[in-house]
């Protein structure tokens, strides 16, 4: 089992940042990729960007140039900065890793508020 907690959230004017943490434990050799999905009111949860073991990053359109993710290893985390935000950002963010078997953890998820 993988354990994962987010940190990081909060509300923020529109044109802000942000950073997320994510801080995995437990049998966490058993990780590949990691990644940020968001969920708004009302809509699905969707893909916010996605790292790799080796550090292969894809993002959403929506938040490429905007947004960036990266990954320490050494301390098991995973961060998203995000910069330039927008009202349109407004979502619970999940942290997600995935195991070789095909599994997918989350984490509890944390609120992420852009006033305009």
């Amino acid at each position: 089992q993988v354990q994962l907690v987010e940190s990081g959230g909060g509300l923020v004017q529109a044109g802000g940042s942000l950073r997320l943490s994510c801080a995995a434990s437990g049998i966490i050799f058993s990780i590949n990729a990691m990644g940020w999905y968001r969920q708004a009111p009302g809509k699905q949860r969707e893909l916010v960007a996605r790292i790799s073991n080796g550090g292969n990053t894809n993002y959403a359109d929506s938040v490429k140039e905007r947004f960036t993710i990266s990954r320490d290893n050494a301390k098991n985390t995973v961060y998203l900065q995000m910069n330039s935000l927008k009202p349109d950002d407004t979502a619970v963010y999940y942290c997600a890793a995935d195991s070789p078997f095909g599994t997918r953890y989350w984490g509890q998820g944390t609120q992420v508020t852009v006033t305009v």
